[in-house]
């Protein structure tokens, strides 16, 4: 593609976001529910869930074709679900917000908070983060994350004016100051650090067992947690009927346990280990929840040049 068709494409997927931001809040809830329901129902039918279905294939090897379709159908309105939902954060109040959001399991984590420390959050692409951020942001507590650099770069910055109008810290992944000092820092005040990390972004993945498979996810959350001394958590978020909405339930898993003692690499395995675990017993119990369209098992990834073995089934 020559450069002046690319930058069309660009400013057309800009134009879409900015007017889906400007245009979908508005919409009756009942209404933004079909309308992105029906966006995902043909996707599915175009062929464009073909990294989530070979996911979910992985996850429920015990799925017919027909429950694998069903499946990847509720799957994807899954993660249109999480757009609709974003374009109309922005307008909720703090009591919306409130009503749409459930805790487990967060005694442990108020406890830290309360005692002004700060809690590292092992999250997987599941239910809808940007809502539990923005949650956390207005009813608990500060909250700062990394946000991986999006192309086009509007669209990114987009983004990013979204999440911090939340109320959360956003340090981009890439393309500014190196983000694991600043999570440093953070992890040495009161709050959360949510981080994404079911999927290696950096090629420098641990690799793990996940649903029997090899898979590679990101160490930065067991890293960090062992240079500040912090606790790691893994938290599961799914998707919840709230009346002829929706509501999100956020699970926070117990506290991982880190090695007493070895090398720094072995004990980051090992703790990410354990998240992996966690987060793959909530994907059993809720897999749709998990709307993973990158590819995360070992045999799915692109050739590293350190792992000339690793073939690629299907391109990210």
């Amino acid at each position: 593609m020559s450069l002046l068709p690319a930058r069309l494409a660009d400013l057309a997927t800009v134009a879409a976001f900015r007017s889906a931001w400007a245009g979908v809040r508005w919409l009756p809830e009942p209404a933004a529910y079909a309308l992105f329901d029906r966006i995902a129902d043909l996707t599915v039918r175009r062929g464009g869930a073909g990294r989530l279905r070979a996911n979910y294939a992985r996850v429920r090897p015990d799925l017919d074709d027909s429950q694998l379709d069903a499946l990847v159908r509720e799957g994807m309105r899954a993660y249109m679900r999480y757009y609709g939902e974003a374009f109309r954060l922005p307008v909720l109040t703090p009591a919306a917000l409130a009503e749409r959001v459930r805790v487990e399991g967060d005694a442990p984590v108020r406890a830290v908070v309360d005692a002004g420390g700060s809690a590292i959050c092992f999250l997987g692409h599941l239910g809808n983060w940007d809502l539990a951020g923005a949650w956390a942001a207005v009813h608990w507590t500060a909250v700062t994350t990394v946000a991986e650099r999006l192309e086009p770069e509007e669209v990114f910055r987009e983004f990013l004016t979204f999440r911090e109008g939340l109320g959360m810290t956003i340090l981009p992944l890439t393309g500014g100051p190196a983000p694991f000092p600043l999570l440093r820092e953070a992890a040495r005040r009161p709050g959360l650090i949510p981080l994404l990390a079911d999927r290696d972004l950096t090629r420098q993945g641990v690799e793990v067992d996940f649903f029997g498979r090899p898979a590679r996810m990101a160490p930065g959350p067991a890293a960090l947690a062992l240079a500040e001394r912090r606790p790691l958590f893994p938290v599961s978020i799914r998707h919840e009927r709230r009346g002829s909405g929706w509501g999100i339930v956020v699970t926070f898993h117990p506290e991982v346990t880190a090695p007493p003692a070895g090398p720094t690499a072995g004990r980051v395995r090992a703790m990410t280990q354990q998240c992996a675990d966690a987060l793959a017993g909530a994907i059993a119990r809720h897999p749709a929840d998990w709307h993973m369209l990158q590819a995360v098992f070992a045999e799915d990834l692109r050739p590293r040049p350190d792992r000339p073995e690793a073939a690629e089934r299907d391109p990210a």
